[in-house]
């Protein structure tokens, strides 16, 4: 009898939730401005009041200023915890949206698409056979600093959120170093779903277009060839869907040169620190997407609600195909660990060789500037025009390591464990000192950046040099195992060629820091007896000072020459890097020295 009852309760629920009033803060505004994030949030919560078990915000973390960061979760069977997803084999995945909160339009297509989905009935079935993890707004302190002039570029809307969080950190740089408890929050999050595919949302900086739309995902030699596999095949589905709904859309355009547009188009350079290069780390597809800024706001948030609809519905459609790309890769990637034949890239060039682009563009003309001294590109939007011009956009491999069966970070090195940490990576202890033979590195002739870089002065360059290392580590010193699905990110974070390490973000910039020196009396005897013990030595001070006229002028650089060459400087070890790889032999052997 109950069950009669609550049956046409239930229908006339639905029935009043679609004849409620759903329209978003944007479109009532005509997409004039965009809601604050309290508005946002009631908007949200009004949504998973109407459609329980369809949707749930949860706080999963809190800005430096205070505010909750929201997350939805929706989908159409109640699968509505990690959990749950994995018990029902649902992908998971995560769009997020306001990681530039000047860059909103993900944050008003999200509104309307999960509107559509849960309560008006036009989008029933998006999420039959999948889970979405949906971050409304990223920097929430960033899109609370609202003003009119936050981006020059930008057609709209009235007043626009700010790059940086509130610390004037820029979270899309912040992926692998994770500063900012923003992007230590989401990492947690990340670790608690561990998505299967990730859509960032952004909006494009730089010239004019036809497109409405470019969208950008890494290079195949950045993922596992099943994950670059699957990847190309659903954008090779997904785009012309979404063209077919009216759009024009690109692949991401980075002009060779900004004043010429015919010259050709190049990889912008995506690395870990961004949110597409961190899910390659992670073995996981990933999606950028950039509407363009001088689209009408409206042009832009309908283009980000039909590409995300298109891929959402191709993922749906065939769900097992995503998990069983993302499973294998985990599977390699642990497999991999301690296999001296193979090679995992660190760093990426350009490839030489151009493929020809179609690029739809408008006139524009060049004039010279009196004001810059350069030319002045102006475009004409009522000409459109279309061009073939060289693409460079592929990458290939450049500096590549042999993973090793294990890291070891030595106790007082607790920067690098913290790190650890936030990235979810696994690691054990030891229980007490052990001795190890392992490989290490030798660092020198560091040149760091001429000025600071998202509150760091990074390590520019620096010479590596593979070395045995013996070494004494203390007691609660940290074994880092690669047969993990994280091990990319480890390697990350340790390798120290790696452009996003936390030696090239100057974590470690003390060990290139002599602690002991000597009076220049003192070297002045020591310089004497050093060229008189080695005849070449006295060659290669003699070619210095003739090639070197800086050097040769300079009194502590010369008797630096031989002090650096000495004993009493090698002793302090300058240069070493605390790390140390361990072949799977080592690595068994501290293994069975016990752990905490």
């Amino acid at each position: 009898m109950v069950r009669w009852i609550l049956l046409p309760l239930l229908a006339l629920g639905a029935v009043a939730a679609r004849a409620a009033d759903w329209t978003t803060p944007a479109e009532a505004s005509h997409f004039r401005t965009t809601p604050s994030y309290a508005d946002t949030v009631t908007y949200l919560q009004r949504l998973a009041a109407a459609a329980p078990g369809k949707l749930k915000l949860e706080t999963f973390g809190t800005t430096p200023e205070g505010r909750p960061m929201t997350v939805v979760i929706a989908s159409n069977d109640g699968s509505l915890s990690p959990q749950a997803a994995r018990a029902a084999h649902r992908p998971v995945v995560l769009l997020q949206a306001g990681i530039h909160p000047g860059e909103i339009e993900g944050k008003d297509a999200g509104l309307m698409l999960l509107r559509d989905f849960a309560v008006t009935g036009k989008l029933p079935h998006l999420l039959d056979h999948a889970v979405l993890v949906y971050i409304p707004v990223f920097s929430v302190d960033g899109h609370e600093n609202s003003s009119p002039y936050h981006r020059i570029n930008q057609n709209g809307p009235e007043s626009m959120g700010f790059r940086g969080q509130s610390q004037y950190l820029n979270l899309n740089r912040d992926y692998v170093k994770a500063d900012a408890p923003e992007m230590r929050a989401w990492l947690k999050l990340w670790q608690r779903w561990l998505p299967d595919f990730l859509i960032d949302v952004h909006t494009t900086d730089g010239a004019d277009y036809q497109y409405d739309l470019t969208w950008y995902t890494e290079d195949p030699h950045k993922l596992d060839p099943a994950v670059a596999a699957w990847q190309h095949a659903l954008m090779d589905a997904a785009i012309p869907a979404y063209e077919a709904r009216g759009h024009l859309a690109s692949i991401y355009l980075e002009f060779k040169d900004g004043r010429d547009p015919r010259k050709g188009i190049v990889n912008f350079g995506s690395g870990p620190r961004f949110s597409t290069g961190y899910a390659a780390l992670q073995g996981r597809p990933a999606l950028l997407i950039e509407t363009h800024m001088l689209k009408p706001y409206a042009t832009r948030v309908r283009a980000v609600y039909d590409l995300v609809d298109a891929v959402l519905e191709r993922i749906s459609a065939q769900p097992e195909a995503l998990l069983e790309t993302t499973t294998a890769a985990d599977a390699r990637t642990i497999a991999r660990a301690g296999d001296p034949s193979a090679r995992v890239p660190l760093t990426f060039k350009s490839d030489p060789a151009s493929t020809p682009f179609q690029f739809k563009g408008y006139a524009f003309t060049l004039s010279h500037s009196g004001i810059s001294g350069s030319d002045w590109i102006q475009y004409d939007p009522s000409h459109p025009q279309t061009w073939t011009i060289p693409n460079w956009n592929g990458l290939l491999p450049d500096i590549s390591v042999a993973p090793p069966a294990a890291y070891a970070i030595p106790a007082q090195w607790s920067v690098l464990i913290d790190r650890l940490d936030a990235h979810g990576i696994a690691y054990h202890r030891l229980a007490h000192p052990a001795k190890v033979s392992a490989q290490g590195y030798q660092l020198d002739q560091p040149q760091w950046a001429g000025r600071p870089f998202e509150g760091h002065v990074m390590l520019r360059d620096v010479q590596v040099h593979a070395v045995p290392r013996e070494a004494t580590l203390p007691a609660g010193s940290v074994i880092v195992p690669l047969d993990q699905r994280a091990a990319r990110v480890a390697m990350e974070l340790l390798e120290p060629q790696a452009p996003d390490s936390m030696l090239r973000w100057g974590y470690l910039d003390a060990i290139f820091e002599a602690k002991e020196y000597g009076e220049p009396r003192v070297l002045e005897k020591l310089a004497r007896d050093m060229l008189a013990k080695d005849p070449s030595l006295k060659a290669a001070f003699e070619r210095r000072l003739h090639d070197d006229p800086t050097f040769a002028a300079d009194p502590y650089k010369r008797l630096m020459f031989f002090f650096e060459r000495s004993p009493w400087y090698a002793a302090q070890g300058v240069g070493a890097y605390p790390v140390l790889r361990l072949s799977p032999a080592e690595f068994k052997a501290l293994a069975a020295d016990g752990a905490e």
